[in-house]
């Protein structure tokens, strides 16, 4: 599995509802893509969820590394790209994902945190898969994943919640819309209850 984030920071004055309208115009056409779990449209608004600047967001968990080459390769990102430019994609492997009981999935949070260059390898990345049940089986856990990325050796934990996070060093997004194709397929198709 593979996890792709990329934002576009926009201006003060940026009609957010224009970025609504695009979410609603375009997110039907992710309900049937191969080999994608899930696709985030994601926002922050000045004055929101800790935000300082607007953005748009879109976050993936892709079930392997080729669906995503594809979607580079084969034009699905160039509508990205026309509209807005070439993002800086952050990507990371990812170590685990669980879906949680939550339905509504209106809130993400996300944090990264770097591995220490002397910690024990197996060991961060055994903690990082025990973060993510753990947090997959809390009331209100659409789903939780987390990565790394073994470029800079940092991980990434991803949180989709019914409910606001209130964890103050995740960066905090709305919800817009959250495509799930795949989303009732192993390891996202049974819930983790608590």
């Amino acid at each position: 599995m593979m996890i792709a984030h990329y934002s576009h920071r926009l201006p003060a004055s940026y009609d957010m509802g224009l970025v609504r309208s695009r979410v609603n115009d375009r997110s039907g056409q992710w309900s049937a893509v191969p080999d994608l779990y899930f696709k985030a449209f994601l926002v922050r608004e000045i004055g929101r969820l800790g935000a300082v600047a607007n953005e748009y967001s879109s976050l993936y968990l892709w079930r392997q590394e080729d669906a995503f080459r594809t979607f580079l390769s084969d034009g699905g990102f160039d509508v990205v790209t026309r509209s807005f430019g070439r993002p800086s994609v952050a990507t990371y492997v990812a170590l685990e994902a669980r879906r949680g009981a939550g339905v509504a999935a209106k809130f993400l949070a996300m944090s990264e945190s770097d591995i220490p260059v002397d910690a024990d390898l197996t060991a961060a990345l055994a903690g990082e898969g025990a973060w993510c049940r753990e947090a997959a089986s809390a009331s209100g856990t659409v789903v939780a994943t987390v990565g790394v990325d073994t470029r800079s050796w940092r991980t990434v934990r991803v949180l989709i919640t019914e409910g606001e996070s209130a964890d103050p060093k995740a960066t905090r997004y709305e919800i817009c819309h959250l495509a799930r194709p795949q989303f009732d397929t192993p390891p996202l198709s049974e819930a983790v209850s608590g």
